[in-house]
């Protein structure tokens, strides 16, 4: 999957928490994310010396962010509950890094068909 397939399939599935997303369409969509608010920061200490773009932004794509998250979490069978260890500092956010690099289980799980 490439750069903008992975964009375009998380944002056509803005709201859309089950089924599976496979490390590329996660990892290429954190890059976007990651693209996308130095842009915005650059622009907004432009432009209004605050963080205005930013705040717009960042709502706009916390919904399609977590569904992919939580697609993510579903590729290595968990579920999308797992998202709240994020609560725990340090070793939640670890770990659940660990489980967004980990390769997706083999073949239909409980959540699905794996990502095409």
């Amino acid at each position: 999957m490439s750069f903008t397939e992975a964009v375009q399939t998380v944002f056509s599935k803005y709201a859309v928490f089950t089924g599976r997303a496979g490390r590329p369409e996660f990892w290429w969509f954190a890059l976007f994310n990651i693209i996308a608010s130095m842009i915005l920061g650059v622009i907004d200490q432009a432009i209004f010396g605050g963080d205005v773009l930013g705040i717009v932004y960042a709502l706009a794509v916390i919904l399609p962010g977590i569904a992919v998250a939580a697609r993510r979490l579903h590729d290595t069978d968990r579920s999308g509950w797992w998202l709240l260890v994020a609560l725990v500092p340090v070793i939640g956010w670890i770990l659940l890094i660990y489980w967004y690099a980990s390769e997706g289980t083999p073949g239909t799980n409980q959540y699905g068909a794996p990502p095409a």
